[in-house]
């Protein structure tokens, strides 16, 4: 029987190639996922993380053979692999964005068996995205999952479920591909069993026995009509399903393969995208997966983490994964919570030669068929991100796409509007309008970002034009036609190469900084939620009296779901505002522009409240501080429970704070940490903040108890916050 066993502990590194077991002396314990090297948060060079690293473990094998064959299999390590064991090496494996497997069975042994994994993290011309120059940094290390896969000789090797006429009458077809690598050919059949989300049996098909010729492959397809009522998998109610499917060899059971999927019609068509049968505005963020200190090794929390905060702290409903495919962690919490995705293979720009080319073809297939039963992805993106056009190489990307997979249109994203439409979708960086579409459908991939870089600690007038260039780009989308949305750059600020950014290393394009903490702009998008989904109320302003040129405050924009919005500055109420749908038409909500503050000069200069109404009711309130002094040092964990298994990681947030609890972007302070516990913080101690607000991660190690975090700054009280290891 399959067996499918996580391989993460008990690993070696070193930052060198070492080619022998024997040497204890360069190596140090660790867990996967990993870095090759924690970074501080900015001002480091990328040739830091280049260079040939060595990951070892001696093992035993945790099951016995029993005839069985032993894969092992990677999610992702970056960004070329060669794997040795026992003495037998395999060929390089050159990309570090796919999974990848070795069939070690012929190499393993009772008892000891020595695993050798060098990797080369260098920025190599001949691996997508490489060739040119790059606008991310890809970091090196195994930084995704090792598994162990055990299987009989004969077994599945994927499993497609395909959703048809959901709308109508429900069906499935799926994709059977099996494999026989025994030396003599074997019968089998095999069942499908549809399962509702509590695994209560939905219905059934067998696939007639069939012979499997030794070291041959074979795809089958079986077909399940006839359903009952089922659940469409929607933005608000993601509803998930399974397929299970047993392989038999005669009355024995041989292999078993899950597979989660929803139900949903996802077209893009000349007037916008439905999601079965409904017309979405597309309004969403683009998403890389590097995080401060660690690169691009973030375990699945934090993977699951990014999900939720686009989702629900943001109000966003799509997400492209740029440039590259992403955590199956990321991805399943996608599905989960209802979060639409485009994802692409690796690139940026630059095609390379036809071995560079037959790579990226290969990223093609593995992403898809990694990918192909996540109901969240609706489009598949097989254009290397802005390059220019090439005929030959795109019209093989999505041949090989619709061949893969005839359920999702394909996409490709440039940033000049005549370039030559081969796919499905017109995707499009759009930096200039949003322009009227020259083809049809029309998906806008990028806007903003590089346009408008912009700090957490950039003056008032710079962060609040930064948030409004967000809330009029996606106003104006609804009013040009043909356009299904808008993916504004990007999400988190991120890491860079010394050709891009603000010269420390950092592009600050996001709308969250790089610790997910917000900009005013990340308030917008969170204020287009419904407000039963909650409320929203945020000044755009540190209510200062000279942080703008020539001083006051007028006018202050206020991002909010709420109907209305009543001011008071200091003891004079300033009076009740509605949201601008003149400034900002086709919006759920627009801001709320306050006028006729004044300078406020040679007068008592009082706190700002703001009361949040709905229906003639207060919902919300919110006071800032007009005196800007550091009052708390505020200390904060997303999670308080960690698993002990050496890689689980939650963000500490800290953030020096008024005595309303408004982060204050110009102070600056070290603050030391001091932990306790079986535990350790990753990033800078102390941490000279900037900004306002900041966050480490705490790392559990493999040992249960509980874990106290201080935090000193001076002239304000000490913090404390604990979390359990279980």
């Amino acid at each position: 029987m399959r067996s499918r066993l996580l391989f993460n502990q008990d690993w070696e590194y070193a930052p060198q190639k070492v080619v022998t077991h024997t040497d204890t002396t360069a190596f140090e314990a660790i867990t996967l996922p990993h870095t090759n090297k924690i970074f501080p948060v900015k001002n480091f060079d990328d040739a830091e993380y280049q260079f040939v690293s060595t990951y070892r473990k001696r093992f035993s094998l945790p099951e016995p053979l029993q005839g069985r064959r032993l894969y092992l299999d990677f999610d992702g390590a970056m960004l070329a692999t060669t794997v040795t064991i026992n003495g037998h090496t395999f060929d390089e494996y050159r990309g570090g964005f796919t999974p990848f497997f070795f069939d070690i069975t012929d190499y393993v042994q009772e008892g000891d068996n020595d695993l050798l994994v060098f990797l080369d993290s260098t920025e190599r011309k001949d691996i997508p995205p490489y060739g040119n120059v790059v606008d991310y940094m890809t970091f090196g290390g195994i930084y995704r999952d090792v598994w162990l896969r055990y299987v009989e000789t004969a077994h599945l090797t994927n499993v497609r479920v395909k959703t048809r006429d959901v709308l109508t009458t429900p069906r499935l077809e799926i994709d059977l591909y099996l494999r026989n690598q025994g030396v003599q050919s074997t019968d089998i059949t095999a069942e499908v069993t549809l399962k509702d989300t509590a695994g209560q049996s939905l219905a059934t098909a067998q696939m007639p026995q069939t012979s499997l010729t030794d070291s041959s492959e074979k795809h089958v397809t079986l077909t399940l009509d006839s359903l009952p009522q089922i659940a469409l998998w929607t933005l608000d109610k993601p509803t998930l399903y399974t397929v299970d499917v047993d392989v038999f060899v005669g009355q024995t059971r041989i292999d078993t393969y899950q597979v989660r999927f929803g139900f949903r019609e996802a077209r893009f068509e000349a007037d916008g995208f439905y999601l079965n049968g409904e017309r979405v505005n597309l309004r969403g963020l683009n998403r890389h997966q590097n995080y401060p200190y660690i690169g691009c090794a973030a375990p699945a929390r934090l993977q699951r983490k990014d999900a939720e905060i686009i989702k629900f702290d943001l109000s966003c409903n799509i997400v492209r994964t740029s440039h590259y495919p992403q955590s199956p962690y990321f991805l399943d919490r996608c599905d989960e919570i209802g979060l639409i995705v485009f994802e692409e293979i690796p690139g940026w720009q630059f095609i390379g030669d036809e071995e560079w080319q037959s790579l990226s073809l290969r990223d093609v297939r593995a992403m898809i068929e990694r990918d192909w039963n996540h109901p969240s992805i609706i489009i598949w993106g097989v254009r290397i991100n802005e390059s220019q056009d090439n005929t030959a190489f795109y019209t093989a990307t999505n041949q090989l796409a619709h061949d893969l997979d005839d359920t999702r249109q394909t996409g490709g994203v440039r940033y000049f509007p005549f370039s030559e439409f081969l796919e499905d979708v017109y995707t499009f960086n759009d930096f200039y309008g949003p322009l009227e579409p020259t083809q049809s459908p029309w998906l806008i991939t990028e806007f903003n970002g590089h346009m408008f870089s912009t700090k957490s600690f950039d003056g008032e007038e710079r962060r609040i034009e930064h948030a409004l260039r967000h809330a009029r780009y996606h106003a104006r989308v609804t009013q040009v036609g043909g356009i299904s949305g808008a993916i504004a750059w990007c999400a988190f600020d991120y890491n860079t190469h010394k050709e891009f950014g603000s010269g420390d290393r950092i592009c600050y394009h996001g709308v969250l900084d790089i610790f997910r903490l917000p900009k005013w702009a990340a308030h917008w998008y969170a204020s287009q939620r419904p407000p039963e989904q909650g409320i929203v109320l945020q000044a755009a302003t540190l209510w200062s009296m000279g942080d703008r040129s020539e001083g006051g405050n007028n006018p202050v924009y206020i991002f909010t779901n709420c109907d209305a919005v009543e001011v008071f500055a200091g003891p004079d109420r300033i009076g009740v505002f509605k949201p601008a749908h003149d400034e900002f038409p086709g919006l759920p909500h627009p801001p709320v522009k306050v006028d006729g503050l004044g300078m406020r000069w040679g007068e008592q200069f009082g706190d700002l409240q703001l009361i949040g109404y709905q229906d003639d009711e207060p919902v919300a309130e919110q006071w800032i501080a007009c005196d800007g002094k550091p009052h708390t040092l505020k200390l904060a964990l997303d999670d308080t429970e960690l698993n002990a298994d050496g890689a689980d990681m939650t963000r500490l947030v800290f953030a020096v704070v008024d005595h309303y609890g408004n982060p204050l972007p110009y102070v600056s302070r070290a603050i030391s940490f001091e932990i306790e516990g079986p535990a350790e913080l990753i990033g800078e101690n102390p941490f000279a903040i900037i900004g306002g607000q900041a966050a480490l991660y705490v790392k559990a190690r493999h040992e249960i108890g509980t874990v106290i975090i201080r935090a000193k700054a001076d002239r304000l009280p000490d913090a404390e916050v604990s979390l359990t290891i279980n």
